[in-house]
């Protein structure tokens, strides 16, 4: 193993949205749908957004849907008691949450929506309504064993860091019938492609994606569709990714543990998108 270079603590959190300051930490938890639909003719597509350039995090980056899990999501989550762990299940919940303000699209729900109601549902969503009530006034139950969990990041160094999340990355298929689009807000683009082809699209200026971004595109790239996407997941355990710097080669790299199913490891530090 080389020699981990603790100077470039400042460069791992940069990478993943952390930001130098304070001792204090604030360290906030998150979710993100990795939102799958399989395609006839080719590999399984997956829906990308582009961050808009004002956000504090990802700014213009690439992303899976998804966001911070907040207490409404907690409460929801101790009300469905008996669903699991409360913050694995109100992870699930918020993913279903965010993925229906930022995308439009209704996943995790037992019942299918068709698009009326999902757009209506959003649209309560950007107004204020909580979930909790949305699902009240439509009558409607959550899924949760609709969402596979997939991987689970979380940066190093997260003492010295004021902006930190640990998210929880899952699978989900696309529901049929449903259009996405973008709110305007957080996110001012998203497009349908396959895994390997948003890659190549950022390795040729089209887009950028962080360095978790890329490392979940590449596993996923290598499989065509959602049942053996899910397949893979199943076969590793979710343990926190918590990337480090390391000395390899007389170059430092961004490395990630090598059980976890990803077929790329570590990646030169000045090559490395950041937050």
């Amino acid at each position: 193993m080389g020699v981990i270079r603790k100077d470039f603590t400042a460069t791992i959190l940069a990478a993943y949205g952390g930001f130098m300051a304070t001792p204090s930490i604030e360290s906030r938890s998150a979710a993100t749908a990795v939102i799958v639909r399989d395609m006839a003719d080719g590999p399984a597509q997956i829906l990308m957004m582009e961050r808009a350039g004002t956000m504090a995090f990802a700014a213009g980056a690439l992303v899976f849907p998804g966001g911070a899990i907040d207490q409404a999501d907690r409460d929801l989550a101790e009300a469905m008691s008996g669903t699991g762990p409360l913050e694995e299940t109100a992870a699930r919940i918020a993913a279903i949450r965010e993925t229906l303000e930022e995308s439009g699209l209704a996943i995790g729900f037992s019942t299918p929506l068709d698009p009326a109601q999902a757009y209506e549902m959003r649209d309560a969503l950007l107004r204020g309504v909580s979930l909790s009530a949305i699902l009240q006034s439509h009558r409607l139950d959550l899924a949760l064993d609709q969402l596979m969990p997939f991987s689970r990041w979380h940066p190093g160094g997260a003492e010295m860091a004021m902006r930190v999340y640990d998210t929880r990355f899952y699978l989900a298929r696309a529901p049929e019938g449903q259009d996405a689009s973008v709110d305007a807000t957080e996110n001012v683009r998203l497009f349908w492609k396959s895994a390997q082809d948003t890659i190549d699209l950022c390795d040729a200026g089209g887009g950028r994606i962080i360095f978790p971004t890329r490392r979940n595109l590449e596993r996923l790239a290598l499989f065509d569709s959602f049942d053996a996407m899910s397949a893979h997941a199943a076969s590793f355990p979710v343990e926190k990714v918590c990337p480090w710097v390391e000395e390899r080669g007389g170059e430092c790299h961004l490395c990630i543990p090598d059980h976890l199913g990803y077929p790329i490891t570590s990646e030169p530090m000045d090559r490395v998108q950041r937050g």
